[in-house]
């Protein structure tokens, strides 16, 4: 997982509650995930606005996967952002 810089510099305990509503995230719609691929949507943990997205890469990190399904050649890589710093 990859946080910006905005996300990192928040409290830790604020980053636990990002982290903990990440991982219990189940509200995907067309709101907040358009394409229905379920790799990124807008939330809110408490009054704060977040983004997440997963990215898929090839096993050396250095092209984007050629076939995401497949985890036998893919690395999924979550970032976690501010909506300013998309």
């Amino acid at each position: 997982m990859v946080m910006t810089a905005g996300v990192a510099a928040l409290p830790a305990q604020e980053i636990g509650a990002i982290l903990l509503a990440i991982a219990n995230f189940d509200a995907f719609d067309e709101n907040n995930d358009p394409y229905d691929t379920h790799d990124c949507a807008l939330l809110y943990v408490g009054d704060r606005q977040l983004f997440f997205k997963l990215d898929y890469y090839d096993r050396a990190l250095a092209n984007l996967s050629p076939d995401a399904s497949d985890p036998a050649v893919t690395i999924r890589v979550m970032t976690v952002m501010l909506p300013e710093e998309y």
